[in-house]
């Protein structure tokens, strides 16, 4: 499993002006998400890599966390400082953690 060899970080510690990086399907994301957060899915990571700073530490999320280790993973791999943050936008919600959704809909994880 990406975990184990990946930084984690909990959802509480992640500051509020972090670079939050969402690596979410657009379902999900246009569903509910983090303010700061930006999105970029999984599998246009590698081509939008160059859109994630460098020079900051990276926060990525996913809905429980196994596509973000996998972010992680690529990211550190390439020079990056990235941690993935535990539970993913799941864990977001349970701790009560700011969201919003489109179309001013209640924010959810899907």
């Amino acid at each position: 499993m990406f975990e184990q060899s990946v930084p984690v970080v909990e959802v509480g510690t992640v500051p509020e002006d972090g670079y939050l990086l969402d690596v979410r399907e657009q379902d999900e994301w246009r569903a509910g998400r983090a303010p700061q957060a930006v999105h970029i899915p999984l599998s246009e990571l590698a081509a939008r890599a160059g859109e994630v700073p460098r020079d900051r530490q990276v926060y990525v999320v996913c809905r429980v966390g196994g596509r973000s280790a996998q972010a992680v993973q690529a990211l550190n791999e390439a020079g990056w400082q990235a941690a993935n943050v535990a539970g993913g936008m799941q864990a977001w919600a349970l701790a009560g953690r700011p969201m919003e959704a489109d179309g001013g809909a209640d924010p959810q994880v899907v």
